[in-house]
């Protein structure tokens, strides 16, 4: 893997760019699972792997654990965050409720060129190629999320904080790991056309509704797969 320029490593502006640079990085290995949830962090090892000095990468650590994808263990240090499924589902709960209010809101509020380009940000995603091969949906952030679109949309800075800052990430990272559930990419697509109408048509009740039910049924898939995982385990035991 290429190393990074180090530049000037006593110059702040070099080091916030190294910092952002390795940020990203991570992040995204996290994110896509290429580094696995649980892994713990080696400091010495990230640094030869990216070509970083260690202040920049603390740095980007540091980011790292405000978005909630690295926890602190006593003893051990830093690890990848691997949620339990109780904690899974619980963050599953909150993006039900919290994401509904922003749908209801986002209704009331988002106007007719953001309907529009919601609707070709939903194009995309049906051009993308694991989507029309059927396993999976399309996972790019920002500004082609549907989710973070219309959370966006809601006018309230107070969701977008919490969801497309503070949680957004963690959210992802699951999103990704259960998007290639049989028969889920079609399902999901199909659910944001309706909230989209719904949306279109103003309808704040019914668009709240049709997007807990929405992530209501990204919850069941979750604790299907734990059920699952569980009925192996039992069957492993016999």
């Amino acid at each position: 893997m290429q190393a990074l320029s180090t530049g000037n490593p006593t110059g702040n502006e070099e080091s916030e760019t190294l910092s952002e640079h390795v940020f990203r990085r991570i992040q995204a290995a996290i994110v896509r699972g290429d580094i696995a949830p649980g892994s713990k962090i080696s400091e010495p090892e990230l640094a030869r792997t990216y070509g970083i000095s260690r202040g920049p990468l603390r740095e980007a650590i540091h980011r790292l654990e405000g978005q909630r994808l690295l926890v602190r263990v006593p003893h051990v240090g830093a690890r990848v965050v691997s949620l339990s499924h109780a904690e899974l589902i619980e963050l599953y709960e909150i993006r039900e409720s919290l994401e509904g209010m922003a749908c209801r809101l986002a209704a009331q509020r988002m106007g007719r060129a953001d309907i529009d380009e919601l609707r070709q940000v939903l194009e995309t995603h049906e051009r993308d190629a694991a989507f029309q091969a059927g396993v999976g949906y399309y996972q790019q952030e920002g500004d082609y999320d549907f989710h973070y679109r219309i959370i966006q949309g809601s006018g309230n800075q107070t969701l977008v904080k919490m969801l497309c800052g503070e949680l957004y990430q963690l959210v992802r990272m699951y999103r990704i790991q259960f998007s290639a559930t049989p028969n889920r990419p079609r399902q999901a697509f199909a659910e944001h056309h309706r909230i989209l109408d719904a949306i279109a048509e103003g309808d704040g009740e019914l668009a709240e509704l049709l997007m807990r039910r929405h992530i209501a049924a990204s919850k069941r898939n979750i604790e299907r797969h734990y059920q699952g995982d569980h009925t192996h385990s039992t069957r492993g035991e016999q």
